[in-house]
Formats: structure tokens, C-alpha cells, sequence
């Protein structure tokens, strides 16, 4: 028997048939700048230095966790695209960046082009959401390093802002306001915790409809990360933003002083009860024992991003946003401290 590359379990060919899904779905996409098509080695943009007369790139790369074994359970793969686009494009507006363009990484051990092709849509469909231009990636077929049927995803955004409009936290004071933007869910973090007790402790089947949920659990827990990219945007054309904190990993009390400057003691004091928390989050607490400290430093707990504003701009800010579409509310404040995150 003659030894090929296809009986050692890489098909050439059938990435190939991935091209031609993946391309229509990459030009849908693009912008002016974008100056190659998908399929060369590299990709080239140019910059427009006319809008941006001291441009600074911003660069941001994640991928989406063990939220893609609730995608395996559920045989949905459309929805963690948009998550993967999300978890970059929104670390890198918290610089007051407009995304310019995204790649992508897909690995699996043996490649499908019906799942990847439903990957790379919602990747195509996150860039559209976050105005950005999927310009290229790579499709790695990785035989005997990945279990039947799953595959992971990294992502990585560019995007850009002049030098003196970005937003890194020294103008922030005492007295300025928290503005937080609602979340679908858990977003794209906490799903260890959520697995553990879901699926490991409770034994549910991922298509158990859950009444306080009004779907089944791997439906609620499958809603794709929000992208903000677009509303908050409009939002800086007319205030202000002192600083935005995407929350992540390390939910609120982790992910809200990084937008200080080093050495600067503030703390951010946070009414809860301020904003509507999804009842995803209710029943994690419940179901699970979990501690209100470990839930907060873990969870988004329904606040996706927060935003640091003048007093006097808040709530112009948050009917701005309620008209763009986004579930706004004032969370707290900003008081002298020691630098941390106070829940009252």
C-alpha cells in the first residue's frame, strides 16, 4: 500500500471544498480598504490617513473557551463564530478602536466542511455585526489530536484609532458615573463552572427545557456574546467615554479597574440591583451553592461592558444607547478608594 497524505487523515481536497465555501462569506465582508482576496499567503489593507491623522493600531486575539462543548452537545455550530468575533472586537474598542479587520484559526482532527462552513458563518456574521472585514485564516486538520467531531477556534482582530482620541483611563475621577450595557448571557466566560454543574453534577441532558429559562439549557447557554462595537461608536461621536471595561474572565470585580492607569486608587462602587440580571445567572447561584463573591469575580452577571463617563453625560449616554438598541443602566460610581471593585 502506497502511504498518502490523505490515508493519514489530512484531505487536501475537501479544505479545498472549505475555500470555496469560506470565500463568498469573507467578501461579504470587505471594505474599500481591503486589497487581496481570500487564498494568498498574506492579506493587505491600507490605512485611511486622511480620517485618521495619527493612526495607532490596536490588535486583540481570544478564542471562545469550553463554550464549544455546549456547540458539540447541541450539534449547533452557527452562533460560536459571532462569539469568536466578539471576544476580540470588543477588547479592543475598550482603546476607543474601530475594528478594521479579522482572521480566524479553525483546528480539528478530522475537517467537515458542512461544520466549519456553519463556524465560518457566524465568524462572517460577526464581522458584519462589529463592521469589520474578515480577511483571511487558517483551516488546520490535525488527525489524532482532537476528539471525533470537535474542533477550537482562535480569533484575532486589528483595529484602529488615533492617537489622541484613545481612551486609557487618566481623565478618570471621583464622582464619574458607571453606565452598563446589558449582556445575552454568559457570553463567552464561566462555561467550566456552568458544564460542572449542569452536565457533570445535575446529569441534564443539554435539551432540557428549563422554565425559568424558556428554552432548553444548551440553547440559553449557546446565545451568542454581544458585539458593541457599532453602538458604542456612535456613542464617543458625541461624549466622552473615560474608560470601557469589556467583562470577561474575572467577570466585574476583576475586568472593571483594569481601565485605571497604573498606581491610580479609585475604587468603583456598584449598586446591584441596578440593572436586570438574566435568569441564567439566578439559577447558576441556586442550583450550584455558589458564593455572590464567586459569582461576580466569575460571571458577567447580565453587564457585558461598562462604560466610565462625566456625571453631567450619563443619562444623555444611556437613552443614546437605549435608541441605538442596547439595554443600558446606570450601575454606579466612581469613589476614592483602594483601587477595587465595592458591591453595596
Amino acid at each position: 500500500m502506497k502511504l498518502t497524505y490523505k490515508k493519514s487523515g489530512v484531505d487536501i481536497n475537501e479544505g479545498n471544498r472549505l475555500v470555496d465555501v469560506i470565500r463568498p462569506l469573507a467578501r461579504s465582508t470587505f471594505k474599500p480598504f481591503v486589497m487581496t482576496d481570500i487564498g494568498s499567503f498574506g492579506a493587505f489593507c491600507k490605512l485611511d490617513t486622511k480620517r485618521y491623522k495619527k493612526p495607532v493600531l490596536v490588535s486583540g486575539t481570544d478564542g471562545v473557551g469550553t463554550k464549544l462543548k455546549i456547540a458539540f452537545m447541541m450539534n449547533k455550530h452557527d452562533s460560536v463564530g459571532i462569539d469568536l468575533v466578539a471576544m476580540s472586537v470588543n477588547d479592543i474598542l475598550t482603546s476607543g478602536a474601530r475594528p478594521l479587520f479579522f482572521l480566524d484559526y479553525f483546528a480539528t482532527g478530522k475537517l467537515s466542511v458542512k461544520t466549519a462552513g456553519d463556524v465560518i458563518k457566524g465568524i462572517a456574521e460577526g464581522c458584519k455585526m462589529a463592521d469589520c472585514a474578515l480577511i483571511g485564516g487558517e483551516t488546520a486538520e490535525m488527525p489524532g489530536f482532537y476528539s471525533a467531531g470537535e474542533y477550537d477556534l482562535a480569533g484575532f482582530a486589528v483595529g484602529i484609532v488615533d492617537k489622541n482620541k484613545i481612551i486609557n483611563g487618566k481623565d478618570i475621577r471621583a464622582g464619574d458615573m458607571l453606565i452598563g450595557l446589558s449582556s445575552s448571557g454568559l457570553h463567552s466566560n464561566g462555561y467550566s463552572l456552568a458544564r460542572k454543574l449542569f452536565f457533570d453534577i445535575k446529569k441534564y441532558n443539554p435539551k432540557k427545557v428549563i422554565k425559568e429559562l424558556g428554552c432548553s439549557i444548551g440553547e440559553a447557554l449557546l446565545q451568542p456574546t454581544k458585539i458593541y462595537v457599532k453602538s458604542v461608536l456612535k456613542v464617543m461621536e458625541d461624549y466622552q467615554l473615560k474608560g470601557i471595561a469589556h467583562i470577561t474572565g474575572g467577570g466585574i470585580t476583576e475586568n472593571l479597574p483594569r481601565v485605571l492607569p497604573k498606581k491610580v486608587t479609585l475604587n468603583f462602587v456598584i449598586e446591584k440591583g441596578s440593572w436586570p440580571v438574566p435568569p441564567v445567572f439566578n439559577l447558576i447561584q441556586d442550583l450550584g451553592n455558589v458564593d455572590e463573591g464567586e459569582m461576580y469575580k466569575t460571571l458577567n452577571m447580565g453587564v457585558g461592558m461598562i462604560l466610565v463617563v462625566e456625571q453631567a453625560d450619563a443619562w444623555k449616554i444611556v437613552k443614546k444607547l437605549g435608541r441605538l438598541g442596547e439595554n443600558a443602566h446606570i450601575i454606579g460610581q466612581v469613589k476614592k478608594g483602594k483601587r477595587g471593585v465595592v458591591y453595596i
